[in-house]
């Protein structure tokens, strides 16, 4: 049989604000345990919590950025439940009235070795706090409590069940954690909590309307394991079946160790909590002119920028949304583009695409392989987007090739702080200028065939090979500055006379 899988995904993200939701406690992350709850984190008798405004205007800046719709009314309420880190017996967030409402997500991936696209429709987004944290290390067998998370404002995010494969979920948490770090409003930080996710994941039979039973998953604090949790959770699930078992729905925690997932707590029914208005928080009211205020101060987003990046430079969708991973790479393309352009004015809008295409190549290998070999941001990169335009700039008049651009990448790579005219005199210091000259490649050319006579008779034979064994014996013997093209020209000339 075969099986189709269905992908929901819940975000949490940590909204970027120096205060609590309810309270002034501070936010900031590695205090000492218990220094950071205040009375009203805990709904301590005789305290009254009170709406942080900075995190509306965090979830009103999601709902434009997604085409949501932002609610001029959403109610909170208490839900119930009881963790040990949960000590008042309730968390404060929003259920029948969300603050928004509605939207949609955008996201490409690479599957099979081709691009592939979806729109991830979203439910809702909604206001909450966060709870403590248990401990369970270092207390020899029991648990410490630390509630300085207790009233952490959160944006929980969830979609549609619109995925279909655990990279198309992974996509879609990548596309989400970088848009929410676009806007400003979280700092993105898995290892610190600041975003998680939990996929809830069913299968059924491909042909099949009705959703099979789902569980959730938990303690998925990186891409990584997000992938692993769910191709372990559809494999479980599929094998269950097929042996004549029945999915439980339940909530399951992910073992990176194990690479498993493990049953938690049961649910016996989707909606297994109860929620009750909250008296001490009023309505919460948004007007036109706040949501307009707001708007005005959006940055431009990555949907419009991919779309200009995809006019101008003819750039695929996906590799538009590599470079519109995150604000800072978006910067460095565009700023290399127009660098490129006052270097080398393109002539027309072909000439315009080729240089857009020839940066978005070199940022998508060289620059991105450079910068994950040392655990770098692309702010922190050494070649900045000047030098990399100066670069592509000489590769494009034929000053050099290719391959001696990757060696000066390489060479600039370790020489930070060098001035923007360093690909310039790192190329006349070692010689390097492309040999474009006809007289010169005519010898190099004639020699190449008279020391290889039987690649001549095997190209001539019609094997192709032999021409490419013979066009890398010109570059060998030009000790790699032949010009690639002009090369290729001479040889089949001479080769077909």
């Amino acid at each position: 049989m075969q099986w189709e899988v269905v992908i929901g995904l819940e975000t949490h993200a940590q909204l970027a604000t120096r205060s609590k939701i309810f309270s002034g406690s501070s936010t900031a992350f590695g205090a000492s345990p218990n220094t950071q709850a205040s009375p009203v984190d805990l709904a301590l008798p005789g305290v009254l919590p009170v709406m942080n405004r900075k995190a509306v205007e965090c979830a009103i800046r999601l709902g434009l950025a997604v085409g949501g719709a932002v609610a001029p009314r959403s109610v909170f309420a208490r839900k119930n439940y009881f963790y040990p880190d949960l000590p008042k017996g309730y968390q404060i967030s929003q259920f029948e009235i969300p603050v928004v409402l509605g939207g949609s997500v955008d996201v490409v991936w690479e599957q099979d070795g081709q691009p592939a696209s979806r729109t991830v429709r979203l439910t809702r987004a909604h206001l909450e706090e966060d709870a403590g944290k248990s401990l369970h290390e270092d207390f020899h067998g029991m648990s410490g409590i630390d509630l300085n998370r207790a009233g952490t404002p959160l944006l929980e995010i969830v979609t549609e069940p619109d995925m279909r494969s655990s990279r198309e979920a992974v996509a879609y948490a990548r596309t989400l954690h970088a848009l929410v770090m676009w806007l400003g409003i979280c700092d993105g930080n898995m290892q610190e909590g600041s975003f998680r996710c939990d996929a809830n994941v069913s299968v059924r039979p491909v042909g099949q309307e009705a959703y099979g039973t789902r569980c959730e998953i938990k303690n998925l604090n990186s891409f990584r394991f997000l992938e692993r949790a769910i191709d372990f959770e559809v494999r479980r699930q599929i094998e269950l079946i097929e042996d004549g078992g029945r999915v439980v729905q339940e909530t399951r925690l992910y073992d990176p160790d194990r690479d498993e997932t493990r049953s938690m707590r049961s649910k016996e029914d989707a909606q297994d909590y109860r929620y009750f208005p909250d008296p001490d928080l009023p309505a919460l009211a948004i007007d036109a002119a706040w949501i307009e205020s707001v708007k005005a101060s959006l940055p431009e987003l990555p949907k419009a920028i991919r779309g200009r990046l995809e006019s101008q430079y003819s750039l695929s969708s996906y590799d538009a949304t590599v470079l519109t991973s995150s604000r800072e790479m978006a910067e460095y393309f565009e700023r290399a583009a127009a660098a490129l352009a006052a270097l080398n004015p393109p002539a027309d809008a072909p000439a315009r695409q080729a240089q857009g295409k020839l940066l978005a190549n070199w940022m998508m290998a060289d620059l991105a392989g450079a910068l994950n070999r040392d655990g770098l941001d692309i702010a922190a990169a050494p070649v900045r987007p000047a030098q990399l335009a100066r670069l592509a700039a000489r590769i494009l008049d034929g000053t050099i090739s290719g391959k001696i651009a990757k060696d000066l990448f390489a060479a600039l790579w370790q020489a930070p702080g060098a001035a923007d005219e360093a690909v310039d005199q790192e190329i006349d210091a070692r010689g390097l200028r492309q040999i474009s000259d006809p007289n010169a490649l005519e010898a190099l050319v004639a020699a190449v065939l008279e020391a290889n006579p039987r690649s001549v008779e095997e190209f001539r034979a019609g094997k192709e090979k032999a021409f490419n064994a013979l066009v890398g014996q010109v570059m060998k013997a030009s000790r790699g500055k032949a010009n690639p093209q002009a090369v290729n020209d001479l040889l089949r000339s001479r080769l077909a006379g």
